[in-house]
């Protein structure tokens, strides 16, 4: 592996006896001057070559606000502003990053065999919409047994409420979460308690509101090239791959996060001779060997290059996938639904959920009907049983629908149930939703605090994506999904906290932390060494399948379940008896080692090594 090439730094720097320094990548610009609001000044700022700008004063003082005019006189904030003094449209401010005294100075992490991963919405999941609010929740994240929570993205946004992926200042944590140091006394406490952070990034666009870059670096798009949310980002121009490369660094050593998941990779239009994503990993993997770094990609087509290992059996590049395979085919067996993307997945799903828990991906270069045939995916079974986040419910899949329905409104109890035992106990890295581990069944709806022509238009444009779908196609329908933009659509994505003491809610919050204990047991050692691929799999009838997997001590995990109402008898081979981990009924092993498998069950076991045959 190469050295890292030395970058360009984006944002302002803290230097000894009061100095700071302050750059801008302008290369449209003539001159640049530094602003400083509080003490009336405006200080013309250098050029330095390639189209940079800077200064070192000690004219800005931490806690001071600073902004950058312009030629023309156009005012416009740090696009690496560390905070803000206001919204995204004025000063920045200067911030110490090491004001904070870490009391976890030496944490290095966790492995990522470890990880049960659970998905916050700071703003929706307490009543303080804060990252103190979250911080008050960690005992009982670990009490449950989550070791890893993950932040959905907190770059400072347009407005006060959003879910965070139309960031447009990214070093920024977003001013109505908290302060930096509050979202580090966040990750410092969720070490004290063992747990893991993540944050979600997004480097495939900037928001629609607040983003000033284009106005003096045009280059860092390419106008040519369209995204679904615009102009492309030139990934190939150094100033560019710096920022984000930076970014990511940024997070990961200045807060000491545990690693990072990268927002809808797919959508990275990168036409670079190194691809930004291979560059960015490798830094951080060359700059951080000494720590547990986990960088999990979302990408829609399947691929498995990002993904490799190397003789260690440690990522070279990243660790993890999101699979929405997993998602969507558990989806369609737990709702029936086949409309939109889940049409790829109607034809014998419990055929391809086994192979999702058995390979990975169930899309490994078929024909996608839902994409008009075009192939999609790549063969994954070679991959480790790690590389694949699974999940039921997250961020995407509940609130993309039009009314934020959960999967427990959605499906019945039992099967969610069977699911979750499934998911929790399977060998890939299991992701809850906040709330999801009581059943909540609050919806968590899109919002956004736009208003005006903006306002409008995302209003509008998120009813007329639901326009293909068969219940939307009457106008009338579509005028009932919620307005991103009103407060009432994000009071009513808040979890209510209440719910999870009511007696059907807490008994499926004791099945969770069953769950998770028996996971963490049983399962997760014998994950380290585990490879990928599977010993066998088959079907059960029309609506149930078993998977054996060979774990890292060679003892067989194997999951047998059952979604008909009818019971499958299995007469050609007995089924390996092995220890019982779990059964969703009394008695269900019993009648499954003897080839009946009951209607709407999973039995889960651990087979001694040298056991052959399922």
């Amino acid at each position: 592996m190469n050295a890292p090439r030395e970058m360009a730094r984006w944002g302002p720097s803290l230097l000894p006896d009061g100095l700071a320094q302050f750059r801008l990548w302008a290369p449209a610009q003539k001159s640049v001057s530094l602003l400083v609001p509080e003490h009336g000044l405006a200080l013309a700022m250098a050029a330095s070559g390639d189209g940079w700008f800077e200064i070192l004063t000690d004219a800005v003082r931490v806690g001071d606000g600073y902004a950058f005019r312009l030629a023309d006189g156009y005012e416009v904030p740090d696009p690496a502003s560390r905070a803000q003094t206001g919204d995204v449209h004025g000063p920045s401010r200067l911030v110490d990053p090491h004001s904070y005294q870490w009391r976890v100075p030496e944490w290095r992490g966790r492995p990522w065999e470890e990880a049960i991963i659970y998905e916050v919405h700071t703003g929706t999941f307490t009543a303080e919409g804060t990252f103190r609010g979250v911080l008050e929740r960690l005992d009982y994240l670990a009490d449950i047994g989550i070791t890893a929570l993950e932040l959905m993205p907190v770059a400072q946004f347009s407005g006060r409420r959003g879910w965070g992926y139309d960031g447009v200042l990214l070093y920024a944590p977003h001013n109505a979460y908290g302060s930096p140091d509050d979202l580090r006394r966040l990750i410092d406490a969720a070490h004290e308690h063992g747990l893991m952070v993540l944050l979600d990034v997004v480097y495939n666009h900037f928001g629609p509101d607040g983003n000033h870059i284009g106005r003096y670096a045009p280059y860092f798009f390419h106008p040519e090239r369209h995204t679904p949310w615009g102009a492309a980002i030139a990934y190939e121009r150094a100033p560019v791959r710096d920022f984000f490369i930076g970014n990511a660094l940024y997070w990961l050593e200045e807060f000491r996060l545990d690693g990072l998941r990268f927002d809808a990779v797919d959508q990275i239009d990168d036409q670079s001779p190194e691809p930004i994503l291979e560059e960015l990993a490798a830094t951080v993997r060359q700059r951080l060997p000494h720590r547990e770094v986990h960088l999990v990609t979302e990408d829609d087509r399947n691929l498995v290059r990002l993904h490799a290992r190397g003789e260690d059996g440690r990522p070279k590049l990243f660790t993890a996938e999101w699979n929405d395979d997993f998602h969507h085919v558990a989806h369609v067996i737990a709702t029936g639904e086949g409309d939109g993307y889940y049409q790829d997945y109607v034809h014998d799903p419990a055929s391809l959920m086994a192979r999702a828990l058995g390979e990975g991906f169930i899309a490994q270069g078929e024909a996608s009907h839902y994409r008009d045939g075009a192939l999609r995916g790549e063969a994954s079974a070679g991959l480790p049983l790690v590389a694949f986040v699974n999940f039921l419910q997250n961020h995407d899949q509940i609130g993309n629908r039009a009314f934020g329905e959960r999967l427990t409104e959605l499906a019945p109890a039992n099967v969610v149930e069977l699911m979750t035992a499934i998911l929790l106990v399977g060998p890939q890295i299991p992701l809850l939703f906040m709330g999801e581990e009581w059943g909540s069944r609050r919806s968590f709806c899109y919002f956004t605090d736009y208003f005006g022509e903006l306002g409008a238009a995302v209003r509008e444009g998120r009813r007329h994506e639901f326009k293909k779908w068969p219940q939307f196609r009457d106008p009338a329908n579509r005028d009932r999904i919620p307005d991103p933009n009103a407060l009432s659509t994000m009071d009513a994505s808040r979890l209510d906290w209440s719910e999870a003491h009511a007696p059907d809610r807490a008994q499926r919050l004791a099945l969770v932390k069953r769950l998770l204990k028996l996971r963490s047991a049983e399962i997760v050692p014998r994950l380290a060494q585990a490879r990928g691929g599977v010993s066998e799999r088959r079907a059960l009838g029309s609506r149930g399948f078993a998977v054996r997997w060979r774990l890292g001590d060679e003892s067989c995990l194997v999951i047998i379940a059952n979604f008909s109402q009818d019971v499958v008898l299995v007469s050609d081979e007995p089924f390996v008896a092995g220890r019982v981990l779990y059964e969703s009924g009394e008695g269900f092993a019993e009648r499954v080692a003897a080839g009946e498998i009951p209607p709407m069950s999973v039995v889960i076991t651990l087979c001694q090594p040298g056991t052959e045959g399922l």
